[in-house]
C-alpha cells in the first residue's frame, strides 16, 4: 500500500514545488504586505483613489464585453449557420488576434491609426493638413477596439459552436404552428443560448478586467487599470505597499470570475436533441442572404486584417517630410529599419540592439517550453486517469490561469528580492526568473494540452504490447508516443507563442540589459523620433510573424474534439 501511494504521489512532486515556489509562495507575500493596514495611515486618500481605480476597471471591461457581444454574436451566426467559400480560412483569421502579443496588436493599431498611421498620413495628404487629423491614440475609443479585436473569438467559438450544433426542428415547429422569427429567437433560441452566451461574457469580461498591455500601450496613464496602476506603483512610484494591495484586489476579482465560469461552462454543452454542425450550415441562395454573408465577410477583413496589415506595410516606409510644407510628405519603400535592428549607432555600453532583446526573447522561449513540457508531462498523464487526489490537485493547478502577469510579477519583486542563504547572490537580479515566470503562465495550457491526449490511449494497446514482452520504453515508443506526438507539439508551440509574447511580468521582471522582445517594443514606441517608431514596427512584425507561426503548429496538432477555451 507504501508503494502504490509513493507512484501515485511522485508525479505530482516536480509540478508541485515548483508551483509552490513560483507561484503560490509569491502570492503569500503580496497577501502579507497587501493586508498592511498601517500602510492606510501614511495615505488617507489612496482608499478613494483606489476605489476609483476598480470603478473605472469594472465599466471599462463590461462596455469592452457588451461591444464584443454585439460585435461577435452576428459573427458566430454566420459561422454556424452558412457555409461559403474560404470560411476556415476567416474562422482561424479571427483567432490570430487572440494568440498576438499585446504589443503587437498595439502597433497594429499604431500603424493604422496612430499619429504615423495608414489613415491619418492619407487624411493629411488629400486635405493638404500639416497634423493628424484623427486622435486614436490615448482614447477610450482605442481600449475598446482593441479589446473587440482581441476577444471577439472566444464569442464566435463559445456561442458559434453551441449555434451550430442546436436542433434546427425546434425552430421550425414553432414556426408551423404560427411562431413569429422574434418570438422564436426570443422563446427558443436564445434560451437554449444563454450558457453559452454567459459562459462567453464572462471570459471576454475577465480578459479585459485584466487587460494590461492594450491600456499602457493604446491607452496611457490617463485610463488606468487596476493592472496598469500596479504597474506604476511597483517600478514608478516604487511603492510595493500600494501595489500589493492593488494585487491583493485584483487577484480575488479574477479568482471569483474564474471559479465561475469554471463552474457555469461545464454547462455549455448543447441543446436539446443535438446534431453535427455540418448539418445547420447551408450556402447563402436568397438575396438577402448574400448580401448578409458578403457584408460579415467585408466586416471581417477590414476589422480582422487591416490592423495586422499595416504592420509589416508601416515597418518598411520611410516618410520624408518637406520642413516648408509639413502637408507633403513622401513615402519611400526601405528596409533601413530592419538594418538598424542589428546596429548600435551611439556605442553605447548601456544600449542593447532589438537584435539581442529578440534572441534574449527566443531563448526565453526555450527555456519555458523545455520546463513547461518536463512540469506538465506527469501531472497531465496523472490526471488523464485521475483519483481523489488527482481531482484536488487539478483546481490547485490552474490558478494560474486566473491570475495576472502583472501580479505574479509583483510578487517575484517581493520574493526573490533578498540573498539567498549565505551568498549575496539576489535572484532577482538573475535573467532566469523570466523563463520561470513564463513557465508559470504557461503550464496550465501545457498541461489540459496533452491530458486530452494522454486520455485517448488505449489501455488495451499497453497490455497487449506488455503481454508480447514489449519493455516499458518500447511501449512508450511506439504506442503512446504516435498518440500524443501531435499534443506535444501543439502544448510546445503553445507555451514558446505565449512565452515569446508575454508582456505584463516582463515589464516588472526585465533586467535593462536583456530586454525581451515585447518590453523593447515598448521602450522604443514610447520615444520620439521616426527612427524609433520605425523600429518599433519593424519588431512587431517580427513578432507578430513568429507568432502566427506558432498559432499554426497550434491549429494543426490541436486535437480535434479537444475545445477552444
Amino acid at each position: 500500500m507504501p508503494i502504490v501511494n509513493f507512484r501515485k504521489v511522485l508525479p505530482w512532486l516536480a509540478p508541485s514545488i515548483f508551483l509552490s515556489l513560483f507561484f503560490f509562495y509569491p502570492l503569500t507575500r503580496i497577501l502579507a504586505l497587501g493586508l498592511d493596514f498601517s500602510f492606510f495611515q501614511k495615505s488617507p486618500h489612496f482608499l478613494s483613489q483606489t476605489l476609483e481605480i476598480l470603478r473605472f476597471t469594472f465599466y471599462e471591461a463590461a462596455l469592452s464585453t457588451l461591444l464584443t457581444l454585439v460585435v461577435g454574436l452576428p459573427l458566430a451566426h454566420l459561422f454556424a449557420h452558412y457555409d461559403f467559400p474560404g470560411k476556415k480560412v476567416l474562422r482561424v483569421l479571427t483567432a490570430v488576434p487572440f494568440m498576438l502579443p499585446t504589443v503587437v496588436v498595439a502597433a497594429g493599431f499604431n500603424a493604422l491609426l496612430g499619429p504615423r498611421g495608414w489613415i491619418n498620413l492619407g487624411w493629411m495628404a488629400f486635405f493638404q493638413l500639416d497634423r493628424a487629423p484623427l486622435v486614436f491614440i490615448g482614447t477610450l475609443s482605442a481600449i475598446l477596439i482593441a479589446h473587440v479585436f482581441y476577444n471577439s473569438t472566444i464569442v464566435i467559438r463559445l456561442v458559434g459552436n453551441a449555434w451550430a450544433s442546436m436542433d434546427p426542428h425546434l425552430g421550425d415547429a414553432a414556426l408551423s404552428m404560427g411562431a413569429s422569427p422574434r418570438q422564436v429567437l426570443m422563446g427558443i433560441t436564445l434560451p437554449l443560448l444563454r450558457p453559452s452566451i454567459f459562459a462567453a461574457s464572462l471570459l471576454v469580461f475577465l480578459f479585459d478586467f485584466t487587460s494590461y498591455g492594450v491600456i499602457l500601450l493604446l491607452g496611457g496613464p490617463r485610463f488606468a487599470t487596476i493592472e496598469v496602476e500596479i504597474y506604476i506603483q511597483a517600478l514608478q512610484m516604487l511603492n510595493l505597499p500600494a501595489a500589493s494591495l492593488l494585487s491583493l484586489v485584483q487577484l480575488i476579482c479574477t479568482l471569483g470570475f474564474s471559479a465561475i465560469y469554471a463552474r457555469y461552462i461545464v454547462r455549455v454543452t448543447a441543446a436539446i436533441k443535438p446534431r453535427a454542425a455540418s448539418l445547420n450550415q447551408t450556402r447563402p441562395r436568397l438575396k438577402g442572404q448574400k448580401l448578409y454573408v458578403t457584408g460579415m465577410i467585408i466586416f471581417l477583413v477590414i476589422f480582422f486584417v487591416l490592423p495586422l496589415l499595416a504592420l509589416p506595410l508601416r515597418s518598411v516606409s520611410q516618410l520624408e517630410a518637406n520642413r516648408a510644407d509639413l502637408s507633403q510628405v513622401k513615402q519611400t519603400v526601405t528596409f533601413d529599419y530592419y538594418r538598424e535592428l542589428f546596429v548600435n549607432r551611439n556605442d553605447s555600453l548601456f544600449y542593447v540592439p532589438p537584435f539581442q532583446a529578440a534572441r534574449n526573447s527566443l531563448f526565453y522561449a526555450s527555456i519555458t517550453v523545455i520546463l513547461s513540457l518536463l512540469l506538465g508531462f506527469p501531472a497531465a498523464a496523472a490526471l488523464a486517469r485521475p483519483g481523489k487526489l488527482e481531482k484536488w490537485l487539478d483546481p490547485l493547478l490552474m490558478l494560474p490561469l486566473g491570475a495576472s502577469s502583472v501580479t505574479l510579477g509583483l510578487g517575484y519583486i517581493l520574493t526573490f528580492n533578498r540573498p539567498l542563504f549565505f551568498s549575496q547572490f539576489t535572484f532577482l537580479t538573475s535573467p532566469m526568473l523570466v523563463p520561470l515566470a513564463h513557465t508559470t503562465i504557461a503550464l496550465p495550457f501545457v498541461i489540459r494540452s496533452l491530458q486530452a491526449a494522454l486520455a485517448q490511449i488505449p489501455s488495451q494497446l499497453r497490455e497487449a504490447a506488455s503481454v508480447l514482452g514489449a519493455p516499458r520504453w518500447k511501449i512508450w515508443l511506439y504506442v503512446d508516443w504516435p498518440i500524443i506526438s501531435r499534443a506535444v507539439i501543439s502544448a510546445g508551440a503553445f507555451a514558446f507563442t505565449i512565452s515569446l509574447g508575454e508582456f505584463g511580468a516582463a515589464s516588472l521582471l526585465t533586467r535593462p540589459d536583456y530586454p525581451t522582445l515585447p518590453t523593447a517594443i515598448y521602450r522604443f514606441l514610447s520615444q520620439p523620433g521616426g527612427l524609433n517608431y520605425g523600429q518599433a514596427m519593424a519588431m512587431a512584425t517580427i513578432l507578430m510573424l513568429v507568432c502566427g507561426l506558432g498559432i499554426l503548429l497550434i491549429e494543426s496538432f490541436r486535437l480535434p474534439g479537444s475545445g477552444d477555451f
